[in-house]
Order: structure tokens, then C-alpha cells, then sequence
């Protein structure tokens, strides 16, 4: 019976199986409103390709780097294990997170039980990602031309102009879509009819940036940018490509506050957002404000409950009970969950679950040492910058594009099975 099933789902196969998953979640983050479930179909998938390559086909290849694997799964059981500390009245909000943070335990999984993805088949995937980027930012920039005077005044109240997905989450996939893009037309392999395309799709998306005017984007694509001449300066030498780099990052935003009323707009907003901190009846209506003080409550919910935290079902409760009795100028409906990830995590699990996290999420980063793998650093670097402002493993398009891009960089350090096509995304 294995025999003949393995006969049919042969390697080759599952793998264009489990690539035809990957692209799914890649063109699922941008269908959350219409198409909601694609994510989780890619990510059944890769769980399942990955085990149907296991179970008939073991002895073909080999699977590396457990730990780093493994190491993501702990999240998951993190998680898991906060169901000690629920309140029984909150059970069903215990469940739903159980079932958020599934991913954590199926991407990893699928991903270590696979063998190396075909480098040709990892650069495509790259390469949709940028595709379907460059599409939603188009479809957005048309929106926004048809309705520029009302979406320009959005700008002043803290909004933004509509995008798919969320504005957050696409202001930091664009940043991505840009390191991956820049990657790939700096390889000498890239075919020359991309190369233009590309550097083209390089320039709109950070142009793009700036009319979106997302303040995570924009500095995850700045320190992208830091990231990239200190790499021309410190590793290649090519010191006019980094004059050329820096002098575009200090043009970049003096051109878009001339020419993008959305740009111009958001930096008016956020200087009146800063100089109203202290103002502790402004986090009713202001963002920024609104961030401090779910910070300041935090740490109060920390400081009594500093080791294993309040459970993550529990989070708004507690949070809602010092928020009444601190700060009783901010109304219920502004009461918000502290926008870190690492705040967040300490609230939910306590310090001893924060640091449990830290390693678990941080630990494939170290494991690819003494190779780099650039597209894995590039996304840990966006994730961490967004882990400081927003708690990004909360929601699902958060988790699916912060986990499935570390675990498919994860691919470039892999060593390549016998008659594989080239070695473009596996530096060593």
C-alpha cells in the first residue's frame, strides 16, 4: 500500500505540492476580507505535504537543524500551557487563542518534516510575493486617486487609506516585498528581462511607502536601508552604492512631504499626537497616546503579577481593572491591549514566559551561524521592529506573515539535495 502511494506522491511532487501551499498563504494574506481561510489551507497543506514526504519517503533525504524547527513549536506550547492560569469564565477565549496560534505548531512542523524546497521553486515564491504586493499597492494608490480629498483629511485623524490586508501588516510586508526584490536583482542568476521589473517594483514600493505613510513601515524600511549601507561599506566595499543609498534616504521623505499630502498629513498628526502624552484624556481619541498609557498599564499588571503573568484570557480584565482605578480620565472603549509584543507576552505569561518565548522565536537566527542567510535577517529585523509598536503574533495575518517568511528564508541555509538547479538562495 506505502509502496504504491509513494510510487504516486512521489518527492518532486510533494514538493510542487507543498509550493502550490506556500503561494497560497503568500496570496492569502492579501484576501483576509474575501477569502479568509486561504492562509489556513496553505498552512494545512505544507503540514500535510510535509508529513506525506516523511512518512514515504524518509530515507531520501535528511532533516536538519531540528532544534531551530522545534524551537518556534514552544510558542505554541507557551500558549498551551497558560490555560493553567484561565479563569474558568474566560475558557472560550483560552480555546480561541489555542486555535489562533496553531500555525506555530503546523508551519514548523511541515517545514522540518519537508526536504529542501527546490531553489527555483523558493524563488519564484519570492517573487510572488512581490507580485501580489505590487498589485495591492496599485489597487490601494487607485483608491486613494479616487478619493484623494477625503482620504488626505483620514491622515489628520490618525487613520489611513484602505488596504489589503490591514495597513499595519501590508506597510510591513512592502518592506519585506523590497529586501526580497533587492536580493533577487542583485544576484548575477536573475534573468535580465526581471531585473527591470524588479528594480522598478524596488522604487514604486518605496515610493508607495510614504503615500501609505505607516509609521511601521517606514521605519522598518529605513533601518532596512541603514542595514543596506552599512552591507555596501562594511562587506562589499562599494562605497559610492552606499553614498548613492543614503543620499536616496534623505531625498526619499524631503520628496514625499512635498509631493504626498497623505506624508505631510501623517507627520502633522503624529507631532500633535507626541506633544499631547501628558494629557492623559487624549489617549480617548489619539493613537500614539492611547499606545503610552496601554504601556504604562502593562507594566502595572506586570509589576503584580511578575513570574507567570495573568493568562492571556485573563489580559483584559486585568488590564481593564487598573485602567479604571489609574487612569480614570480614559474611557472604557479606549481601554486597548499594550501594543508590544513583548509587553504583551510579559502580561499574558509573566517574565519566565517572555524569556521562553525570546529563545524560542529567536533561536533559528542563531542556528544558521557561520552562514547568513540575508532574507532570514531581514525578516527578523521587520518583526522585531514591529514586535516594539504592535503586538503582531495577536491576529492571524500577523502570525501567518511573520512565522511562514522566517520559516521559507529558513530554506536558504538548507543544503540542496543531489541534482538541484543552482545555489541562488543558499549562501553558505
Amino acid at each position: 500500500m506505502l509502496s504504491s502511494l509513494s510510487s504516486l506522491l512521489t518527492l518532486p511532487r510533494l514538493l510542487i505540492a507543498a509550493t502550490i501551499f506556500c503561494a497560497c498563504i503568500i496570496t492569502g494574506l492579501f484576501t483576509s476580507t474575501f477569502f479568509r481561510i486561504l492562509p489556513s489551507i496553505g498552512i494545512v497543506g505544507v503540514f500535510l505535504t510535509g508529513l506525506l514526504s516523511y512518512l514515504l519517503h524518509r530515507s531520501a533525504y535528511t532533516r536538519r537543524n531540528t532544534a531551530a524547527y522545534l524551537s518556534f513549536v514552544l510558542v505554541y506550547v507557551i500558549h498551551l500551557g497558560s490555560g493553567l492560569l484561565t479563569n474558568t469564565t474566560n475558557l472560550s477565549d483560552y480555546k480561541r487563542d489555542v486555535v489562533l496560534q496553531l500555525p506555530f505548531l503546523a508551519l514548523p512542523l511541515g517545514f522540518w518534516l519537508l526536504p529542501p524546497i527546490p531553489t527555483q521553486h523558493v524563488r519564484r515564491l519570492w517573487l510572488l510575493l512581490v507580485l501580489v504586493t505590487v498589485v495591492s499597492a496599485l489597487l490601494s494608490t487607485g483608491n486613494y486617486l479616487l478619493h484623494m480629498e477625503e482620504i488626505n483629511a483620514m491622515y489628520l485623524q490618525s487613520k489611513v487609506m484602505p488596504t489589503e490586508p490591514d495597513h499595519i501588516r501590508f506597510s510591513l510586508i512592502i518592506t519585506l516585498a523590497v529586501g526580497a526584490a533587492t536580493l533577487l536583482v542583485s544576484n548575477p542568476g536573475l534573468g535580465s528581462k526581471l531585473r527591470p521589473w524588479l528594480i522598478a517594483a524596488i522604487i514604486g514600493l518605496a515610493f508607495y511607502q510614504h503615500l501609505l505613510a505607516v509609521r511601521s513601515g517606514l521605519v522598518t524600511l529605513y533601518a532596512l536601508g541603514g542595514l543596506g549601507i552599512l552591507w555596501l561599506i562594511f562587506r562589499l566595499r562599494h562605497y559610492r552604492k552606499a553614498a548613492a543609498l543614503a543620499l536616496a534616504l534623505i531625498l526619499l521623505p524631503l520628496f514625499s512631504y512635498v509631493f504626498f499630502p497623505t506624508f505631510r498629513n501623517k507627520s502633522a498628526n503624529t507631532r500633535e499626537d507626541v506633544g499631547r502624552v501628558s494629557q492623559t484624556s487624549s489617549a480617548n481619541n489619539y493613537s500614539l497616546v492611547g499606545r503610552v498609557y496601554s504601556y504604562k498599564v502593562a507594566l502595572m499588571v506586570i509589576e503584580d503579577n511578575p513570574w507567570f503573568g495573568v493568562g492571556k484570557a485573563d489580559m483584559e480584565q486585568e488590564l481593564a481593572t487598573h485602567y479604571e482605578s489609574e487612569f480614570p480620565n480614559i474611557q472604557p472603549e479606549a481601554y486597548i491591549l499594550p501594543h508590544n509584543q513583548y509587553l504583551y507576552v510579559a502580561v499574558a505569561f509573566g517574565i519566565v514566559g517572555l524569556l521562553l518565548f525570546i529563545v524560542s522565536f529567536y533561536y533559528a537566527g542563531l542556528t544558521t551561524w557561520p552562514r547568513y542567510s540575508p532574507l532570514l535577517f531581514i525578516q527578523y529585523l521587520i518583526v522585531t521592529l514591529s514586535f516594539l509598536v504592535e503586538y503582531t503574533l495577536e491576529t492571524q495575518i500577523g502570525i501567518a506573515f511573520s512565522l511562514f517568511f522566517l520559516l521559507l528564508a529558513l530554506e536558504g541555509p538548507k543544503e540542496q539535495t543531489q541534482n538541484a538547479d543552482s545555489t541562488f538562495w543558499r549562501p553558505a
